[in-house]
């Protein structure tokens, strides 16, 4: 499979998950913290399961507005997606993910939703990044 890239943007971490990441473009910088389920302190900084739910939802949104504008019900203002990542050790080894997206589009009928979502979810860049890879759960709720 190729992709035909139309953006590319980098990020660079150090420390680790203790660490800090940025765009090399200046346009985010976070400090990064483990969580105590992870054996870390805690505390103000964030962790990259946050950094990739924020970024799953914000992307099927937008997935979800493509699908939309080739024929689909029309996306509502207030539409919204949360994202649910939990990560842990696997029973084949090593650590994996798991991802819940719950999708509240009000005031389209229930059928409507669940069909423009499993489309959304066909064509949303890290739902195919993480196909057979990873266990993401939808709803509509």
């Amino acid at each position: 499979m190729s992709v035909n890239v139309l953006y590319k943007t980098s990020a660079k971490a150090t420390g680790g998950r203790d660490g800090e990441a940025q765009t090399l473009d200046g346009s985010l910088s976070v400090k990064l913290a483990t969580p105590k389920e992870l054996g870390g302190a805690g505390g103000t900084g964030n962790n990259p399961e946050q950094l990739f739910a924020a970024g799953y939802a914000a992307c099927f949104i937008g997935a979800m507005k493509f699908v939309a504008s080739q024929g689909g019900p029309k996306v509502p203002a207030d539409t919204s997606v949360t994202s649910t990542v939990g990560i842990g050790p696997r029973s084949e080894g090593g650590f994996g993910i798991t991802v819940e997206l719950a999708v509240s589009l009000p005031g389209l009928a229930k059928a409507d939703a669940e069909a423009l979502v499993e489309k959304a979810h066909q064509v949303c860049p890290y739902s195919n990044a993480t196909r057979g890879n990873v266990d993401v759960k939808l709803s509509v709720v």
